[in-house]
């Protein structure tokens, strides 16, 4: 409970800088996309994830912050849904499952816009760091399919298990895109995921190696 309690202290912070700092040149936006969302890393056995992209999207505020000519600091408060989907075999018995996870992200970029035509240029890049609130997989195995809904947890003891998750996730942002003279801007990004999300199973050693990775484009306005 505590920890979600910072994470509204944050929200609410970045919401009232955003509405009340305007006289010093900061502004606030919305921002919005699609993402086509993957898990990459290792398994139980240490060989390479096979799994697939599953489309996803993020949406939420951000903060943009003047630090010198054409360029600013853009903080923001996002809600971002991730995940992976693959067919694999288990004990011997065919296995489909999907993840859809879904965390409270705060990312810091460090933003260079330069005047291009009528509007501005568009090149970002930095760290982010969220936390799982809520999350869904679901699992076929032999055309039984199960949902469950994701725990988040830094470790288990016990069997294999599907909806084990650490909640902490962090790593790095890069986007480009371009923002019209009204402040509507489209962009491309990038996510790379630098922190290992699934949870430790206690009761046996394991190899596997879980991260967040995904791409996409986002719509955001500017007021």
């Amino acid at each position: 409970m505590f920890m979600k309690n910072k994470w509204l202290v944050a929200i609410a912070f970045l919401l009232l800088a955003g509405f009340t700092a305007q006289a010093q040149g900061v502004s606030f936006g919305l921002r919005g996309g699609f993402d086509l969302q993957n898990i990459n890393g290792k398994d139980f056995d240490g060989d390479a994830l096979e799994l697939s992209l599953v489309p996803r999207f993020n949406a939420g505020v951000v903060v943009e912050i003047p630090v010198a000519p054409d360029f600013f600091v853009q903080p923001g408060v996002l809600f971002s849904t991730k995940g992976a989907k693959a067919k694999d075999e288990l004990f011997g018995q065919d296995l489909s499952l999907e993840y859809n996870l879904g965390y409270i992200e705060v990312p810091i970029s460090f933003l260079y816009k330069p005047q291009l035509g009528n509007g501005r240029f568009l090149l970002g890049f930095g760290p982010y760091v969220g936390y799982g609130i809520t999350g869904k997989v679901e699992y076929t195995i032999n055309n039984t399919t199960t949902t469950e809904d994701i725990e988040y947890t830094k470790e288990y003891d016990g069997l294999v298990r599907f909806n084990q998750f650490k909640p902490l996730d962090f790593g790095a942002n890069v986007f480009f895109g371009y923002e019209l003279a009204g402040g509507l801007s489209f962009q491309i990004n990038t996510q790379l995921g630098l922190a290992e999300i699934n949870a430790e199973n206690t009761s046996v050693n394991s190899e596997a190696s879980f991260k967040n990775t995904g791409f996409g484009i986002s719509l955001g306005y500017r007021f």
